[in-house]
């Protein structure tokens, strides 16, 4: 009996003929992140602002919601919650107060008093504009680092001219996730740069599957084109990679609706991440393989393979 599918046995979509329209889709995703970037800029987090960080552990586990809201109607401009591993274990970051050491002083009493009695204060920390600088300026540097190492790996374990299609694919998605963040004000923090730290690490595992298909069929069809052959490849890895893709939206949905505020900005960047990662696999790493010198001109016809036996015979 025959098990059912969403696909058909092959698929035949032309995803190269449309590539023009891709490219001009991405350039325009990268336009309005050019844009956006130049007049509004990153709404940065206390993490990359500076700010109070106290972190404190409870006799018994804390209400995250109603403590919540009582710490934003204290005054003091944002709070941010994180349990530690467990619910009796928090760290509060309170965004940076107007003033001196007094105003941050006083912004740290307020936290205090409204805990009350009974909790244990592991850390109090302040923290100033030149570390949250260094954060930023590490976490940048961290993702720069995560493209150039990817683009290294795909170089290594096929032909340069993959490693340069996986970079310029990756990098389109990274641009435009901080592109995201930037265009509709979302909070851009430590946890964005995970966010975008994994979906590099996601958008490359689809690029290497589909590079993988491409380079065994340039093995198998050494007389085929190679828009031809870059169609038969992508269709014959694109149930995998839409399944994929869908089954970890899932995943990030349940984040995005139930995981609340502090995980909101991490599950949206995600979600934009599959999304943009799946389309920059189909249209964007494997169309620009037909713009860099081919991975067979040895054996293509009219190659110097192919021109020397002419000569011989």
């Amino acid at each position: 009996m025959r098990g059912f599918s969403l696909f058909p046995a092959v698929s035949k979509f032309n995803f190269v003929g449309v590539r023009l329209y891709a490219f001009l889709l991405t350039g325009t995703l990268f336009a309005l992140t050019a844009v956006s970037l130049s007049l509004q800029g990153l709404a940065l987090g206390i993490d990359f602002r500076g700010g109070i960080l106290l972190e404190v552990a409870g006799k018994q586990a804390f209400d995250l919601g109603d403590l919540r809201a009582k710490l934003g109607g204290l005054g003091v401009g944002e709070v941010e919650l994180q349990d530690l591993g467990t619910l009796d274990r928090l760290l509060i970051r309170v965004e940076k107060q107007d003033g001196g050491d007094e105003a941050q002083l006083a912004a740290s009493n307020k936290v205090k008093e409204l805990l009350g009695p009974g909790v244990e204060y592991r850390r109090v920390e302040t923290v100033g504009p030149k570390v949250s600088t260094e954060l930023f300026n590490q976490g940048l540097l961290a993702a720069a680092v995560a493209v150039l190492a990817i683009a290294g790996y795909v170089a290594f374990r096929f032909e340069w001219q993959f490693g340069i299609a996986a970079m310029v694919a990756t990098l389109h998605d990274v641009v435009t996730t901080v592109g995201l963040f930037s265009l509709f004000g979302i909070e851009f923090n430590l946890t964005s740069i995970a966010a975008i730290l994994t979906i590099a690490g996601y958008s490359v595992n689809d690029t290497v599957v589909v590079f993988d298909r491409i380079r065994e069929n340039l093995r198998k069809f050494k007389t085929m084109g190679l828009a031809e052959l870059i169609n038969l490849s992508v269709n014959e890895t694109i149930a995998r990679t839409v399944v994929t893709s869908s089954t970890t939206m899932l995943a990030t949905l349940a984040l995005l609706f139930f995981g609340g505020p502090v995980l909101a900005g991490f599950s949206l960047a995600m979600a934009w991440g599959i999304i943009i990662g799946t389309y920059s696999t189909v249209y964007v790493a494997s169309s620009l393989m037909l713009y860099l010198p081919s991975v067979r001109q040895s054996v293509a016809p009219g190659g110097p393979r192919a021109e020397q036996a002419t000569t011989r015979s």
